[in-house]
């Protein structure tokens, strides 16, 4: 009988026969991996395994979450995959944008994590005075995730902007709600640009969800039971509010949210995401939590 379950983000599956084969018995979980929310449990308890060692990405859960799983008998290890990286040439073509900066946070994501001193004492080798905060669920300084910016919130009434340094745009676009002029480097390709034009259209498109639900009368409220996406306390605190607001709400619960499944659920005009806040970017007809609160707000003045 198998003692482990490897689990990976699909950019690392790759890996998966190679490590397998360093285990004495081990299984592969083949399911789809979004972050270090989404643990292979499931399949673990499905087969009877005790351990899940998850690929890619660093501690995430909180204490309710742990405690959770320890009553179900299973045990997690993350192992991270840190990408050491040449980041002079790119934090030099930084230093020439954020030249009229006096304070700037610096983020990036758990791969750089380990650079983040080194790459702070760079850019402060001018005038610039550099600040490194921490999130809520993020177990490195400067870290951020598509979930969670509170290490760039937690010090954003001290800095004039952002340096976000990455590959792609997943990380850095949550850094919208802010307002604050922000600078992806992307230590891969060497370039750098400014995030304005994107960030807007994330506004906007939150703006317009809003509207969505001002306009709609029955709302679907979704929760997900991936271990570190289930939000159904929060479901509930929504439902109650928004039938103050006059909708009829039903709350759905699954585990992966996708469009052909709410496409059959044709009755609904809209669906709140109490799951991972980045779905609705996805989606035309899924409500950011955010999108609730505006509304509520909207309504109370």
């Amino acid at each position: 009988m198998a003692d482990i379950i490897l689990q990976f983000p699909e950019g690392l599956k790759q890996m998966a026969l190679k490590e397998a084969k360093k285990c004495n018995d081990a299984l592969i979980s083949f399911s789809a991996c979004y972050g270090a929310c989404d643990l292979a449990i499931e399949e673990a308890k499905a087969v009877g395994v005790k351990k899940i060692i998850h690929f890619g990405h660093a501690p995430f859960l909180n204490a309710d979450e742990e405690r959770r799983i320890k009553e179900m008998g299973i045990e997690i290890e993350y192992r991270e995959f840190p990408i050491e990286m040449e980041f002079e040439e790119v934090l030099e073509k930084a230093l020439k944008e954020l030249k009229k900066f006096k304070n700037i946070g610096l983020v990036t994501t758990v791969q750089h994590a380990m650079q983040v001193e080194k790459m702070k004492e760079y850019l402060e080798k001018g005038k610039t005075k550099v600040f490194v905060g921490k999130g809520v669920r993020t177990k490195y300084p400067a870290q951020i995730l598509g979930c969670d910016v509170g290490a760039a919130q937690s010090i954003a009434d001290k800095v004039d902007g952002f340096l976000y340094v990455g590959g792609g745009l997943f990380h850095v676009l949550p850094l919208s709600v802010l307002n604050k002029k922000t600078l992806l480097a992307d230590p891969f390709s060497k370039q750098v640009r400014w995030m304005d034009e994107d960030f807007e259209r994330r506004n906007k498109k939150i703006r317009g969800r809003s509207a969505l639900l001002a306009e709609s009368k029955k709302v679907g409220i979704l929760v997900s039971t991936k271990i570190g996406q289930f939000n159904y306390r929060l479901a509930q605190e929504l439902k109650r509010k928004l039938e103050e607001a006059g909708k009829e709400c039903t709350i759905l619960v699954g585990n992966e949210i996708r469009d052909e499944q709410l496409t059959n659920l044709r009755e609904f005009d809209c669906f709140v995401n109490t799951a991972c806040p980045r779905i609705f970017e996805d989606f035309d007809r899924i409500v950011p939590v955010e999108s609730v609160f505006l509304l509520i707000q909207g309504m109370n003045k």
